[in-house]
């Protein structure tokens, strides 16, 4: 089993300096990637609570916002040799496809195929409307999107004509340089999430989810996968578990079948994220 890390740069405490030694740290300590979540704008209220707190909200220091995914996996790649960076996750019918065909093919280039992506469809309503785009059938066009970025990515000369977009005959270079292309990362607890992972992805990535739940949502990805004539051996299974976990949980979870299991930080503060590191080294020294 790999152990990666999550990350939710923001600032003003993640700077240039702060990331780059972060980054540089971690890979050295053996990490084998590191996942960043997204979002571009945020609001005081919504209509949906965050799923990942107890309290609702965003973990958002007063003054401060998250960086941007792409922007910053640009300046890693430039300062990393062999950390996989993927996005936990991209809120991707929120987004223009074509830009991010553009955007990932690119990273994928730049960082010598190091790239993961990592999509869902996203649970801020007012966050997609800002972005133009209708929060009730986000899941449909979530479809399409990506149906036009694989196409992009694998075809010569690429077209599409779907219900949410239309996309004339064009080429997109360069290509993604990992064979098979960039590995397609589904996020989502829903059954329609469990869908999209078995239809479109190489495979599925699960927050802050303990042993119980991770079973759970196993089961129901294998019978996913069975309604999809796939298996579980081309199809990876990615989970942050809670932020404590124990050195028997650790292995729990690897027995469990668990591909890869992303640790979250948690704080950025330079003492905390020290404490956190130590005991991250401590996992990974007793994993060999």
């Amino acid at each position: 089993m790999k152990l990666g890390l999550f990350s939710t740069f923001m600032s003003p405490i993640a700077d240039s300096e702060m990331i780059r030694n972060f980054a540089q740290t971690i890979e050295g300590m053996g990490i084998e990637s590191l996942w960043m979540g997204e979002h571009v704008v945020l609001f005081d209220q919504t209509s949906n609570p965050y799923p990942g707190s107890r309290d609702g909200k965003l973990p958002v220091p007063e003054g401060g916002g998250m960086l941007d995914t792409v922007a910053t996996f640009g300046f890693l790649a430039s300062c990393t040799k062999t950390l996989r960076l993927g996005t936990g996750i991209t809120l991707l019918p929120q987004r223009n496809p074509i830009y991010t065909a553009k955007e990932f093919t690119t990273l994928d280039w730049l960082s010598g195929g190091r790239i993961d992506f990592g999509i869902g469809v996203g649970w801020c309503q007012e966050e997609v409307e800002a972005c133009g785009y209708r929060f009730e059938d986000r899941g449909a066009r979530c479809d399409e999107f990506i149906e036009v970025i694989q196409r992009l990515w694998q075809d010569p000369v690429a077209s599409y004509d779907g219900v949410h977009i239309q996309l004339k005959a064009c080429r997109m270079d360069p290509k993604p340089v990992q064979p098979g292309g960039i590995p397609l990362i589904v996020g989502g607890h829903s059954q329609a999430g469990f869908r999209r992972a078995a239809t479109y992805g190489d495979g599925w990535y699960g927050f802050q989810l303990n042993l119980t739940q991770t079973e759970a949502m196993q089961s129901a990805l294998t019978e996913a996968l069975k309604r999809a004539d796939r298996t579980w051996s081309n199809f990876e299974l990615i989970i942050t578990p809670p932020y404590n976990i124990t050195l028997d949980d650790l292995k729990a979870y690897e027995d469990l079948g668990v591909d890869r299991l992303v640790l979250h930080l948690g704080s950025q503060k330079p003492s905390r994220i020290n404490e956190r590191l130590d005991w991250v080294n401590d996992l990974l020294q007793a994993v060999g």
